[in-house]
């Protein structure tokens, strides 16, 4: 699988005729560049001690862009990635406390207002949760966003089938699943499936390829807070996912490209109740070696 992958970025590196540019009036042969760089294919042994491309670079590096984003004098350019092209990073950083009450006051919502989201306002929240971390930065976590309340009834449709279908072949995880309960509401008119939510958010990738899985597992997560802090609320919709990775009705339905496969699915919308404090979890359970 990853060599699947690392054919495409090769094939991208000669498109784009991949190498390490320094400004030379600008850099200050501190070395930050090659001490950071996560594979050492960075060295400072090029004309004059400049930074310098190691044997092996252009099939080795991964693309991170931490030679560019490190470098203080904004001197590095690498495979098409220049200075002028990152976003600074100048904000102040969130205080701890601030980062507590973000983590700790998320909250799943499962109580959506009738209010649709902009297309604008999902397409924000996408583009915060593209940079959710990949293993070895291959970034193949795909979209897929599902909006319209009449589009979404019919879908929760099929995964109440899909409850149907498992209750009556594998009663045990059904009995787990509590599924005869879901579909006995579903069946009185209620939608606790995709709880009215207005959209909702696929994250799908190629179904052989080992690498996509925690990606697109990160990717919501990022996407889940990013949802918080603009006020909006998501619950991952597990029921959903299941039937979209195993019922083929599920998947005739979502027709994704071939060869790929739904690695989770948020639910995603206006909450429609505000939260006033933070309730308590289990202790923490940890192990020191």
């Amino acid at each position: 699988m990853l060599k699947y992958s690392n054919h495409s970025r090769n094939n991208q590196r000669r498109e784009r005729n991949m190498s390490i540019v320094v400004d030379r009036e600008k850099c200050n042969k501190d070395g930050l560049c090659a001490l950071d760089c996560p594979i050492g294919i960075i060295t400072m042994d090029g004309p004059d001690g400049f930074p310098a491309a190691a044997p092996g670079f252009e099939e080795l590096c991964i693309d991170c862009g931490h030679c560019v984003a490190v470098c203080t004098k904004a001197a590095l350019s690498q495979g098409g990635i220049t200075p002028r092209q990152c976003l600074p990073l100048d904000a102040p950083p969130l205080s701890p406390e601030q980062i507590a009450q973000l983590l700790k006051g998320r909250r799943s919502i499962r109580r959506y207002k009738d209010q649709p989201l902009e297309q604008s306002t999902i397409a924000r929240l996408l583009d915060m949760a593209r940079y959710a971390p990949s293993g070895h930065n291959v970034q193949p976590v795909k979209w897929l966003v599902l909006s319209g309340r009449e589009q979404l009834l019919e879908l929760a449709g099929i995964v109440a089938d899909w409850m149907r279908y498992i209750i009556k072949h594998e009663p045990a995880l059904a009995a787990a699943m509590h599924l005869e309960q879901a579909v006995a509401v579903w069946d009185s008119g209620k939608d606790r499936i995709l709880r009215g939510a207005p959209h909702v958010v696929v994250a799908y990738g190629e179904a052989k390829n080992s690498m996509v899985p925690a990606p697109c597992i990160l990717a919501l997560g990022y996407l889940e807070l990013a949802a918080y802090t603009l006020g909006l609320g998501a619950c991952w919709a597990g029921y959903f996912n299941r039937a979209a990775a195993t019922f083929p009705p599920m998947i005739e339905a979502l027709d994704l490209p071939k060869g790929m496969l739904p690695y989770g699915a948020l639910m995603l919308g206006v909450p429609q109740y505000k939260y006033q404090r933070i309730p308590p979890r289990k202790p923490l359970e940890v192990t020191w070696r």
